[in-house]
């Protein structure tokens, strides 16, 4: 219903919004909810955009699918509003140590590996909380403990990069391959287009100068 005027369209869950209230002495304008989205417009004709915002707030509300909401035009409370969102990451390194996994996922199922993390690792974590960009798809899984365990990486991993390929989906979104992923690549993509992607890279940068040791796994 936004359309072209439609330029974030966040979420973040309760357990995301009890952190930030907890940690960072932030306040929810809007009642408790199991979810959260923050949804920003950018158009060129204010009052075009005013209509279409309009319209689309009176049908949600109206169709159940929202139960509260906030509004802001004034850009002090923007920005209340972002960083609510935006201080997600902060709030969880106060929580503990924090195991995070940047996923691409079906929308449909792009919260049910929270839902299955908690079950699978119960007391063994603080907290596992998802947030992200929904309008791409993807989520930031993230699980706080007191501190690093093995017995708990054990547990995430290789679990998480399964459960993400079981769905089609990436053990890497916005934030790239980089290091850490390079060897987990193989959950989301086939052997065949792994060797190449290693070909192009030995035609394109023979001497392997270009950005060296990132990306592309250690074996083919």
């Amino acid at each position: 219903m936004l359309g072209e005027i439609l330029s974030a369209f966040e979420f973040m869950d309760a357990v995301c919004m009890q952190l930030v209230g907890r940690h960072l002495h932030l306040a929810s304008p809007v009642q408790e909810s199991p979810f959260y989205v923050l949804i920003e417009t950018s158009g060129s004709n204010a009052g075009h955009d005013a209509e279409k915002l309009g319209h689309f707030l009176e049908h949600v509300l109206g169709s159940g699918l929202v139960t509260d909401g906030t509004m802001a035009t004034d850009q002090r409370k923007v920005k209340m509003l972002w960083a609510l969102r935006e201080r997600i990451t902060e709030a969880l390194s106060w929580d503990g140590y924090v195991y995070k996994y940047d996923l691409s996922l079906p929308v449909e199922r792009l919260y049910d590996i929270v839902t299955d993390l908690r079950a699978r690792l119960g007391p063994h974590a603080k907290h596992v909380v998802g947030y992200g960009h929904l309008g791409d798809g993807n989520l930031h899984l993230n699980v706080t403990a007191e501190a690093f365990s093995p017995s708990l990486l054990a547990a995430l991993e290789p679990h998480v990069y399964e459960w993400t390929a079981g769905q089609q989906g990436s053990v890497s979104a916005e934030h790239g391959v980089g290091f850490r992923k390079r060897d987990v690549l193989g959950y989301s993509k086939p052997p065949g287009a792994l060797q190449l992607m290693q070909q192009l890279k030995a035609l394109l940068d023979p001497k392997g100068i270009l950005n060296p040791y990132k990306t592309l796994p250690s074996q083919a």
